[in-house]
């Protein structure tokens, strides 16, 4: 019997944040791609019409003002309102039905519509996170969970090419986070600490996943990712709990780290890299309180979906949908290629 080689043989790995499998066939690799491509699309030039734009009237007939660092407005389709009647009591536990009440919001990052997070400065970058800070303090105090998230490029369904996330607030806590919740109190009630802390002591020790690090970060591929380039960012020390809990160094550091990741990611394939992006951290609500949630450790996702070029993404279809998650290049060889990648952006070096 051959001897087992990650990199060459199937096996399943376990994701402990979310109770759940995720199959590796690194095999898989070498096969011949014939199926779709996603056009590589050209740099277009600012839309001068852009919505999200300094200074531009949106849809439904408000104007933007003439923003100069980062803008906040309400969302001009929310998902979520904040007064909705609410459903009848289930009369059947099949047919359940319950409460959702929320706001969401658009935030733009920068005024230049050609603008991307690894083209912005670390200053303002740093401006992008003290406003998410700013926002998640607000809608904290009201609501249970405060989902702040970035859908980057077309491919991912955004929109708009406007760099700008959204942060939805909602009055339930959310299927990804509450499953979090759970397993993350299972294993701080069973160890006695922060399952997220644990897993930085040992990527620390072990490095090979680590993709690039500071004082205050590490970004890195998690052992159980599911994406073919997915990342966390998660904070060195053991805390923060919440993402209204960073102190100022912190701060600048994360500024950094995300700098220097999405200029990697754009690097791997010379294009605007796709993603979508969020945070997660310890539920909020009226009665949330620092240090409440001592199983918890804040963290960033970026989860890209290109996986051989800037043309060929995986598609989570078929078995994933069916089955569990399943990816071809393992997380260590995909760490190490974004280890690789320069941390000056490719269109920087083309100046």
């Amino acid at each position: 019997m051959d001897q087992f080689e990650p990199t060459e043989h199937q096996h399943v790995r376990y994701n402990p944040l979310k109770d759940e499998w995720i199959l590796v066939s690194p095999h898989r690799c070498k096969r011949p791609w014939s199926g779709q491509t996603e056009q590589a699309a050209e740099e277009p030039p600012p839309d001068v019409n852009n919505p999200l734009r300094a200074g531009a009237v949106r849809s439904n007939g408000q104007r933007n003002p003439n923003y100069t660092s980062t803008y906040v407005f309400p969302n001009d389709f929310p998902a979520l309102l904040p007064k909705v009647p609410e459903p009848s009591p289930p009369e059947h536990p099949l047919f359940q039905a319950g409460p959702a009440k929320g706001t969401c919001r658009v935030m733009c990052f920068h005024p230049d519509s050609s603008m991307t997070l690894p083209l912005m400065s670390v200053e303002e970058i740093l401006a992008v996170i003290e406003e998410w800070v700013s926002q998640v303090t607000e809608l904290g105090r009201r609501y249970t969970w405060v989902q702040v998230f970035e859908n980057k490029g077309a491919v991912m369904g955004c929109s708009n090419p406007h760099p700008h996330c959204q942060i939805w607030a909602s009055s339930f806590l959310p299927n990804e986070p509450r499953v979090k919740d759970r397993c993350q109190l299972d294993y701080y009630k069973k160890y006695g600490k922060s399952m997220l802390v644990d897993y930085v002591e040992k990527e620390l020790e072990q490095k090979e996943r680590i993709v690039i690090q500071n004082s205050e970060w590490v970004a890195l591929v998690p052992y159980w990712a599911a994406w073919p380039y997915e990342t966390m960012v998660l904070p060195l020390n053991g805390t923060p709990q919440r993402m209204t809990d960073l102190n100022a160094e912190q701060k600048r550091g994360l500024a950094e780290i995300m700098k220097e990741l999405t200029t990697k990611y754009d690097n791997l394939f010379q294009c605007n890299f796709p993603y979508s992006m969020g945070w997660h951290g310890a539920p909020t609500g009226p009665s949330s309180t620092p240090g409440d949630s001592p199983h918890w450790l804040l963290h960033a996702l970026y989860l890209p979906p290109l996986l051989r070029s800037a043309s060929v993404k995986k598609f989570m279809v078929g078995y994933e949908m069916l089955a569990q998650p399943q990816r071809d290049l393992t997380p260590e060889q995909a760490a190490g290629k974004l280890r690789e990648c320069s941390n000056v952006h490719y269109r920087n070096k083309k100046e």
